[in-house]
């Protein structure tokens, strides 16, 4: 017997009603729709394909650019019972062959893949062979140039398409403009009768508001005091998510820190304290928050500007999703916005500074012209950046346009790092370094290279450990492991390491091409959304809601009356209302003195501030006279 989809989810998930837009979703992609649904951060995407996919014959084929989301979404599956793969990462040939002969022959109702898995040659022959109920895109304004976070690796989604030409397919995002929206409905090709849902972007219980703070820290004391509950605090640097950490674990707010570049298990724990409320605040970069279902986050905090008002959005509507009171606080200093230009200069780059960084890369990489594709290399953007002279963050920001035009391919943890903590205290280091003269070079250059090794994990490098040492990575890495069995240290050396690709063999100066057009529109986007971002921390008159709003093509008719320029527009006096306190006071006063306490009792219908205000007014203006506490008329 077939199962409804509110059996379905119920018998699976435990809810006995789907979310707004949810039910339609699923309605749609069963009809054989193409289908693109804009859900709020929170809104239940998965359960847009999971439900349907357990309704309908065959395999869900996903689509997803995190792959430590992925990874969960099949853990997550199989704890219900439902058979699932995840293809991602760097696994061989055998295990991928083995993997794929599952998906056609074992009954498996998912497959999850990252985006630069559909350029496998194996995978695309497999496809044909498989019986595949639909394809679900997650995060798909990855497919659009014009998109926050643009990954040219989508677009090769169109193969899918061009096997399996017959099957509807899913596109899901929190955020996307109707340039945006536009882009996905072009680029995956959606058939003619395609469904578009799209959720509010208005979260009627999220309060935003911006301050300008030059001590931030102390204004983030301040906000954790007032706002009670479990909070993120998101800044832009690995280093300050530990600073801010101790500052605030030092003025007993109970804190803790997440990167990237944290160690896998590092990560699910920090993940599981805050989640679990053994920890009330996280302070990350941007790699925290996607796919952590916890709906009672009371807070929001910003300390550093957010790439682009999708980015902001995303992030701040991780607070609240219970949909009780919650808050979004965006803090900027006079710094952060000439910061921001000078990234606005970064963002510049023109055809020429990317053709000298490709050629640079192929000398560094020693790949001779007509060779190199399909190599790839262990790449250390620290030790290239230092072998030129160049500004690491340039580096990596051309890196990433030379990968969008299509000849590089970077791995998902490029800035990652191996991790390292002394597991014993400066005494007893100090001991063992007398009795084992072989290691005290190597432990002498660490604690001189990196801090805080004795308070908790930090990031290391070994090509760098090395070259202090002039010896090899290798070596380091063999000498630390010692150190880890003698309990010296506790090493975590980088899981994956950062992967370079060389997608098409290497070119002369003269047969690269580089797309201006493309170039001229990518500084644009850049420059438009940074001009927003700036605007909104500079508004002081217009409701940040309807602005956030209006950005996603949405109007609202009327203000939020929860932001922090609504809530200033409130307490504004009007000359109307001046006119109604004012005669009140008046009328109380003909019948006798009275204290400004009393006052404030009788007139209720007005704010404390307001009678404040008019009291002084008329007390300056001598219209009323002030004695021994006690307000009289003149």
């Amino acid at each position: 017997m077939l199962l409804l989809p509110e059996q379905i989810l119920e018998k699976y998930w435990g809810y006995k009603q789907f979310r707004p837009l949810q039910k339609d979703i699923i309605s749609s992609l069963i009809n054989g729709n193409d289908t693109l649904g804009l859900m709020a951060t929170g809104g239940g995407k998965s359960i847009c394909y999971q439900v349907p996919a357990l309704l309908m014959n065959g395999l869900c084929l996903v689509v997803s650019p995190l792959i430590a989301l992925m990874h969960d979404q099949v853990e997550d599956l199989t704890a219900r019972g439902i058979k699932a793969i995840n293809l991602s990462g760097s696994i061989g040939f055998k295990e991928t062959d083995m993997l794929l002969d599952n998906c056609i022959y074992g009954g498996y109702k998912f497959l999850f893949v990252s985006p630069e898995k559909l350029e496998n040659k194996l995978l695309l022959a497999r496809l044909e062979k498989m019986n595949i109920s639909f394809l679900a895109v997650d995060e798909a304004h990855c497919v659009s140039q014009w998109g926050y976070d643009f990954r040219p690796s989508y677009l090769k989604i169109n193969l899918i398409r061009d096997i399996l030409p017959s099957i509807p397919v899913l596109a899901l995002t929190a955020t996307a403009t109707k340039t945006v929206v536009d882009d996905i409905v072009k680029e995956l090709r959606f058939k003619n009768g395609f469904q578009l849902f799209k959720s509010t972007f208005l979260r009627s219980n999220l309060s935003y508001s911006v301050f300008e703070e030059e001590n931030k820290l102390k204004k983030l004391e301040t906000i954790l005091a007032k706002v009670k509950g479990t909070s993120i605090v998101y800044v832009r640097n690995r280093r300050k998510t530990k600073e801010i950490s101790d500052y605030l674990n030092r003025k007993n707010i109970d804190a803790d820190f997440y990167h990237a570049g944290l160690s896998a298990k590092q990560r699910i724990d920090k993940q599981y304290n805050w989640i679990s409320n053994s920890c009330r605040v996280i302070v990350a970069t941007n790699a925290f928050g996607m796919g952590i279902n916890k709906p009672d986050v009371r807070s929001v905090v910003h300390l550093d500007l957010p790439d682009s008002p999708e980015a902001y959005f995303q992030e701040a509507g991780r607070a609240g999703r219970d949909e009780k009171k919650a808050y979004a606080v965006l803090l900027y200093s006079k710094a952060d916005v000439l910061n921001a230009r000078k990234n606005e200069e970064l963002a510049n780059i023109g055809k020429e500074e990317l053709i000298k960084m490709y050629n640079l890369l192929c000398n560094y990489l020693q790949v001779p012209i007509g060779m190199g594709e399909g190599s790839t290399f262990y790449f250390d953007i620290k030790k290239f950046s230092t072998t030129y002279k160049l500004n690491a963050q340039v580096v990596f920001s051309t890196l990433k346009i030379i990968q969008e035009e299509g000849y590089i391919s970077l791995s998902e943890n490029f800035k990652n790092k191996s991790q390292l903590f002394f597991t014993v205290s400066k005494h007893d280091l100090y001991s063992f370094q007398l009795a084992n003269d072989k290691f005290d070079s190597l432990i002498k250059t660490i604690l001189r290279m990196y801090g805080g090794l004795f308070d908790n994990y930090s990031g290391i490098s070994e090509i760098d450990i090395a070259r202090k040492l002039d010896s090899s990575s290798d070596t380091i890495k063999k000498d630390l492991l010692l150190l880890q069995k003698q309990n010296i240290v506790s090493y975590i050396p980088v899981e994956d390491l950062p992967i370079l690709t060389l997608i098409k063999p290497r070119l002369d100066s003269k047969n690269i091409y580089v797309d201006t057009k493309k170039i001229k529109q990518r500084v644009l986007r850049y420059k438009q959304r940074l001009d927003w971002m700036l605007e909104y921390i500079t508004n002081s008159d217009k409701c940040r809601t309807r602005l956030l709003c209006a950005y996603f093509d949405e109007i609202l008719q009327q203000n939020c009356d929860v932001c922090d320029v609504c809530n200033a527009h409130k307490n504004e006096l009007s000359a109307k209302e001046f006119e109604k306190i004012e005669a009140h006071i008046l009328e109380l006063l003909k019948k006798g003195n009275i204290t400004l306490e009393e006052l404030k009792t009788k007139l209720p219908i007005f704010k404390e501030k307001k009678i404040v205000e008019v009291v002084r007014w008329l007390h300056e203006y001598k219209k009323i006279v002030l004695k021994n506490t006690a307000l009289s008329l003149k």
